[in-house]
């Protein structure tokens, strides 16, 4: 098959100039799929020395020597340096072909290949040129166009995740983006896989056991490697490493050339300040939210998450937790300095973000792995328990650590923001951990609008989870109005809101006495505004199945429009 970006032997026999010289081939007809390189004519017998590999050699004959050792060792330096084939035109050297130059290039897997007319060489160094000098611009151009989309990807905002998607897809293989030391930053393979296809976590799993096997450390034959420019000082620093797999087909000269303008782009996104840290924690955040959104097999969770760099020891159960970190989050870019985030920063302030949380989740000694998903201003985690007796302790510990490294990351945040909300799901394994941290991600919104907690068990949100995924049926508005809706009403137009007397009568199960201290209230103002309110509700606050309605319509009342 014709390699990218150069001809084949095959092609050159079959262009004009060669073609007039009615060629023939000897030996090596199983060969004729080898890449040209360049083509060379000439006659002298050290003309191998000459050549680097590659080359068509056209020749007469007359550097090939009058005696059969002689022609043997010319055809096999020949072979040595990797030329493409011999081209020996018949002439008054040679009329026929030495037997011992056929059975040295049929020995050597050297195509042979003689003219029987007459062709002027310089006619056909000239056409085979060109036609190498047109396959190489055609691969250029697929490159540029690779490099083009990559280039439209970071005008419209995206960043190294959808620039690896970009070129995964080109290559139609997985794309890795390593440090230069080998830790895992990105993995990324072509959309539409086939079934059964390898993921590309999988894959560089596999990539770093061979890699642990040889020394030096190198990747598979045919792979294809680009460093990425910027890190440190110098030249030629390296602030990252491209790394595409031949696994679902083989590399060609082209996915080089795409490969280095991809490392460029690359570059260029990853000066701004720990980049890493946040497409790190961008990648694990995809991986949790493929396993709670059940595209992960739980199968195969345990290992995805240990070349994520998970490790939780022993057979303890696994505590999943979210934090959110904004009322309305916009979609955010991957590294442009557009789009908006929780509490106002900016898509740069991620990375910042990454790294502080890293930085102090490190001290709460437990396995921790931690993910961030812009488009939510999520962070969803999954930590490792030595028991399910852990889960309360291990929680508050994490919170404070989520709750600190935000602070570190984001000390301007407005006055206004909303502080993050911290949720911890029930402890599972892998197999039911996934539908888990679905579940905590919801409560996270869920819980919109409640009083501040360092953290929130996911159990105390059952009542206001359902409500909040009833937020666009109409009936879920319709009770509020009909329960609460002249208490409502008479809030917007009169002083003193009743609505906090009605909340904190209810959270102290009807006692008055308790009520009215919380409220800094006398008995007799608290008796009067409890009247107040039971007249305009025409309800009795004494009766229960009245006071499960009203408990249950302020809860949803903060999750209707």
């Amino acid at each position: 098959m014709e390699t990218q970006g150069t001809i084949t032997v095959a092609r050159a026999l079959d262009l004009p100039a060669l073609r007039r010289g009615l060629p023939e081939v000897v030996t090596g007809a199983e060969l004729l799929d080898r890449p040209v390189r360049w083509v060379h004519a000439g006659e002298a017998p050290n003309i191998a020395a000459l050549l680097k590999g590659g080359e068509l050699l056209l020749t007469t004959g007359l550097g090939v020597g009058p005696r059969p050792a002689e022609q043997r060792a010319f055809v096999r330096r020949l072979a040595e340096r990797g030329i493409a084939a011999l081209v020996v035109e018949l002439g008054p050297r040679f009329r026929t072909l030495p037997v011992a130059v056929v059975e040295a290039a049929r020995s050597c897997g050297l195509p042979l290949v003689q003219l029987h007319r007459e062709v002027p060489f310089v006619a056909v160094t000239e056409e085979i040129h060109t036609e190498i000098v047109n396959e190489h611009y055609a691969l250029l151009r697929q490159a540029d166009v690779v490099h083009r989309q990559g280039t439209e990807v970071l005008l419209r905002g995206g960043g190294v995740p959808e620039i690896l998607r970009n070129f995964a897809e080109f290559a139609g293989n997985p794309v890795f983006l390593e440090t230069p030391d080998g830790r895992l930053l990105y993995a990324a393979g072509p959309a539409g896989v086939t079934p059964g296809a390898t993921d590309p976590l999988q894959a560089w799993e596999g990539l770093r056991a061979r890699r642990a096997d040889r020394r030096p450390p190198e990747p598979p034959a045919g792979s294809v490697l680009a460093d990425v420019p910027g890190g440190g000082r110098g030249p030629g620093a390296v602030r990252a490493r491209l790394t595409v797999l031949p696994v679902a087909a083989p590399l060609a000269p082209v996915h080089r050339i795409a490969a280095e303008r991809t490392a460029d782009l690359l570059a260029v996104v990853l000066l701004r300040a720990r980049q890493e840290e946040e497409l790190t924690a961008r990648g694990r955040g995809d991986f949790l939210t493929d396993l709670a959104e059940g595209r992960v097999e739980p199968s195969d969770a345990s290992a995805q998450a240990r070349v994520l760099g998970f490790r939780p020891s022993g057979d303890g159960p696994l505590l999943p937790m979210v934090m959110r970190l904004a009322e309305d989050p916009h979609p955010l870019s991957g590294s442009g300095g557009g789009g908006g985030a929780a509490g106002g920063a900016g898509a740069e302030s991620w990375a910042e973000l990454a790294h502080a949380l890293r930085e102090e989740l490190a001290s709460v000694g437990v396995p921790v792995l931690l993910g961030v998903r812009l488009p939510e201003a999520r962070v969803p985690l999954l930590v490792g328990l030595r028991t399910a007796a852990d889960r309360g302790a291990v929680a508050m510990r994490v919170a404070a650590a989520l709750r600190a490294g935000v602070g570190r990351a984001w000390p301007d945040r407005p006055a206004g923001a909303h502080p993050p909300v911290v949720i911890a799901g029930l402890a599972a394994g892998w197999e039911g951990v996934g539908g888990e941290l679905r579940h905590a991600a919801e409560a996270a919104h869920a819980a919109h609008g409640l009083a501040d907690r360092d953290w929130y068990d996911v159990r105390s949100l059952d009542v206001d989870l359902l409500l909040w995924r009833l937020r666009e049926h109409g009936d879920l508005a319709a009770f509020v109005d009909r329960v609460i809706g002249p208490l409502l009403a008479h809030d917007r137009d009169a002083r003193p809101p009743l609505v906090p007397t009605l909340e904190v009568y209810l959270r102290h199960a009807g006692r008055k006495a308790e009520t009215a201290r919380a409220l800094h209230l006398n008995r007799q103002t608290l008796y009067d505004r409890l009247a107040r309110i039971a007249r305009l509700l025409g309800t009795d606050l004494e009766d229960p199945q009245t006071v499960l309605a009203l408990g249950v319509a302020l809860q949803a009342r903060r999750h209707v429009r």
